[in-house]
């Protein structure tokens, strides 16, 4: 039976993957933070390790002990706000603790002797401002941000380790929404806010920069490039996106129309405080890799992965 080990099992993508995993019949162990409190979507079948990703020799331990065939590394200080305001911690995780994963990865590797497949969950932030749009495995990094700055260093990182031998890959992933993502992310408060305003519980939605423009997908289908990139022979980097870029207008305006309220503008307020310090200008993906190398495609639309976020909240899940 094959072995994966799960990082960032807590997040949106994790809780998705291990769902994945486990209806391919893999055995899912996953590090969880002692401090993280119950995991509401972790499925029971999943082995949970305690653990912090930054005590570099406990995790080489356990996976020397667990020998696993996959590793997925998805944990990470997801919040580019957070990483203004700690930005030591966002290297340490985003980028020195997943390089030194992608190091006990290559240990275990020679000890078994046999391949073991590593996957970073990268992200588009790497390419920060680009000069071209859309954007692929090949363009420039140009991070604008501190969380940027962490996530091209592992980024960086897999290539050296593939060239050392490793299975390395890594996955650039533009935004992917679901009715799991939490609350501070903008796309879940305007989702949550849309619902409490139908409901008669708020009147306005405060947001930020509306005119930032982003690759929205549906998380699950983001998950189904990780597995298919981990299981393709060949270990290289794949963009995975949509290929369309939405603003954050555009988003509140589909949430708000599917709940039925068709002037929503009366309902929102701009804050400038909630400007980032810079923002990402066009962040749009070419996924041409991944669709013919991998097979890979959305399976749902731009409106439908807004649909089924309101749904959700308007049903209280």
């Amino acid at each position: 039976m094959t072995l994966a080990f799960v990082t960032g099992i807590g997040g949106q993508d994790g809780s998705y993957l291990a769902e994945r995993l486990l209806a391919d019949g893999v055995e899912v162990h996953a590090l969880a933070r002692a401090s993280a409190g119950p995991l509401p979507h972790c499925p029971a079948a999943v082995t949970l390790h305690a653990g912090d990703l930054n005590d570099t020799h406990a995790v080489r331990g356990l996976l020397l002990e667990l020998a696993p065939d996959e590793v997925y590394n998805l944990a990470a200080i997801s919040s580019v706000a957070q990483s203004w305001q700690e930005p030591e911690a966002v290297r340490r995780v985003n980028g020195d603790a997943a390089i030194e994963l992608m190091a006990s990865s290559y240990a275990v590797m020679q000890a078994v002797a046999r391949p073991v497949r590593f996957v970073q969950a990268s992200s588009a932030e790497i390419f920060g401002a680009p000069t071209t749009s859309p954007q692929d495995e090949g363009s420039p990094l140009a991070p604008t941000n501190p969380y940027g700055e962490a996530k091209a260093l592992a980024h960086r990182a897999v290539g050296t380790w593939r060239e050392r031998g490793l299975a390395a890959i890594a996955v650039i992933l533009y935004n992917h929404e679901s009715p799991r993502r939490p609350e501070r992310f903008v796309t879940r408060k305007i989702t949550r806010g849309v619902a409490d305003i139908v409901r008669g519980r708020a009147e306005t939605l405060v947001l930020g920069n509306l005119d930032a423009s982003r690759d929205w997908g549906w998380a699950p289908d983001h998950v189904d490039a990780m597995v298919r990139a981990a299981r393709h022979p060949v270990a290289q980097d794949y963009v995975v996106s949509t290929g369309e870029s939405r603003s954050v207008r555009e988003f509140a305006a589909a949430a708000f129309a599917h709940a039925g309220i068709v002037d929503w503008e009366r309902h929102v307020r701009v804050d400038p405080s909630l400007m980032r310090p810079t923002d990402a200008a066009d962040l749009r993906g070419d996924s041409t890799r991944a669709r013919r190398d991998l097979g890979w495609q959305p399976t749902r639309s731009f409106t439908e992965v807004v649909a089924a976020m309101v749904e959700a909240d308007l049903n209280g899940r």
